[in-house]
């Protein structure tokens, strides 16, 4: 045989060997074992086609044309150092292959050995073999819990059910519905299932159908060939061909017509795309996470989504529970935003008062956790915090953190007032600068300075004039 031999991901034992009698007969004392063997005439590319975490154990010849064992054993242990690797001299081989055990082997032979001796250490290294992977498994689950804990923080019994249900689909093929509110966190618990998965290293495509006018959405997530309508001039690669390999998160969901639900629901079934303006049918190996803040069921029953399209894709929902059901977590989120803009704008981290606290969890949240994001940015820059209506004063410590010399601590001071005006609402640069009481070129210079944007509106043309005083 040779390399080009297929290796299936479930294969126990790769012999490679150059000589044919002695490769069938270690060959079937491995297969009498009740083995998985692939049996190989040379070591070509062998490393390289190996899956990551293959779950078996390499026996190998050290004497071979082209690549030898030892040379196999260094470019095995370059993409797995825990791999065992099982080498076989010849009498006069013996002290290159204590050699290779000091380079990592897990293990020689010596010709001629009996088949007993060769299954004793084969299946030695095969439990070695497990309990490495075992103990991989356990680690990468650990750190995605910990992933999971930082990214969706809360404590509340819903979070922690959504954690383990995003846990769960990760490391699966199956396509997601997320189902929450605006505000809620779908593009983040997306970002998660696929940066949990074995696709983390393909790229991560979001779009929001919402946001694509008709006259366009067809050709932005299928693409289109050259002269497929007015103005298409050369080939474009739509979204979801883009996203081959990886993750298309497609939000809002619902927005899309009944037209484009067609070609959606085929290429869910069939798992290729067609460009308008072609005929060629494009494979893809992709994960479509759809996202939708309405009862896509009773969309249907009214006519409004398709329904085959409806429980295509209900296969695997994730519900994100609005912020108004998560308890306590609504004080934990919002320190947790508070201490991180406290820290992005170089001032003292400060806690909620009592009042502060009650106001938090009686208010509605209709924004869910954007709206909560924004309330501690706010809160953060010493700003009063007003909900519904009502107002508690700003935290009563909200001097900024300075650090370094006079100078340093000065421009730190002019930064952070600057940066809390420009939460305040101003429908110009004018009305800032005056709030501020300097010039708008001085302005405009300070906010260059300071890496600061202004984004409120624009009261007229004069506010572009950056050198009017």
């Amino acid at each position: 045989m040779t390399t080009e031999t297929q290796i299936d991901s479930q294969a126990q034992v790769l012999l490679v060997d150059d000589d044919p009698h002695l490769r069938q007969a270690l060959s079937q004392t491995l297969d009498l074992a009740g083995l998985k063997v692939v049996a190989m005439a040379d070591a070509q590319g062998l490393a390289e086609r190996l899956e990551p975490d293959w779950p078996g154990v390499v026996v190998s010849d050290i004497r071979m044309p082209g690549i030898d064992g030892l040379q196999l054993l260094e470019q095995l242990h370059g993409r797995d150092n825990e791999l065992p690797v099982l080498l076989i001299t010849g009498h006069g081989d013996v002290p290159l292959a204590v050699q290779a055990m000091r380079a990592g082997a897990y293990d020689f032979l010596e010709k001629p050995f009996a088949s007993d001796a060769l299954l004793d250490s084969v299946r030695r290294a095969l439990a070695l073999r497990r309990l490495v992977l075992d103990n991989r498994s356990l680690r990468l689950a650990l750190s995605d819990r910990q992933q999971l804990s930082t990214r969706l923080v809360g404590h509340s019994p819903s979070m922690q059910r959504l954690r383990e249900q995003i846990g769960a689909l990760a490391g699966t093929r199956a396509d997601v519905l997320i189902l929450g509110e605006t505000g809620a966190g779908k593009e983040v618990v997306a970002r998660a299932l696929h940066d949990l998965s074995s696709r983390r290293e393909g790229p991560f495509v979001a779009i929001n159908a919402g946001a694509l006018a008709e006259s366009v959405v067809e050709s932005e997530l299928f693409g289109h060939e050259p002269g497929a309508f007015t103005g298409a001039q050369k080939r474009r690669i739509g979204k979801f061909e883009f996203a081959n390999g990886g993750t298309l998160f497609l939000d809002e969901i619902e927005s899309m017509s009944l037209d484009v639900q067609v070609k959606l629901l085929r290429l869910l079934q069939e798992r290729v795309v067609e460009r308008l303006g072609g005929n060629q049918l494009i494979p893809l190996d992709i994960r479509i996470i759809a996202a939708t803040k309405e009862d896509l069921r009773q969309s249907a029953d009214q006519g409004r989504f398709r329904a085959d399209l409806y429980y295509r894709l209900n296969v695997a929902p994730l519900r994100i529970p609005p912020l108004r059901e998560r308890g306590d977590d609504i004080l934990v989120l919002f320190q947790h935003f508070a201490d991180d803009a406290s820290q992005r704008h170089g001032l003292a981290p400060h806690s909620l008062q009592p009042a502060q606290r009650a106001m938090l969890l009686r208010h509605d949240w209709p924004g869910n956790v954007r709206e909560l994001q924004n309330a501690a940015e706010r809160f953060a820059l010493g700003l009063e915090l007003a909900l519904d209506g009502q107002v508690a004063a700003a935290a009563p410590s909200a001097a900024p953190m300075l650090l370094g010399n006079l100078s340093e601590q000065v421009e730190q001071f002019e930064r952070s007032l600057i940066a809390a005006e420009l939460a305040q609402p101003h429908s110009s640069m004018r009305s800032l600068a005056e709030a501020l009481g300097i010039p708008r070129k001085t302005l405009h210079d300070k906010l260059r300075k300071h890496g600061l944007h202004f984004e409120g509106g624009s009261s007229g043309p004069d506010d572009h004039e950056e050198n009017r005083p």
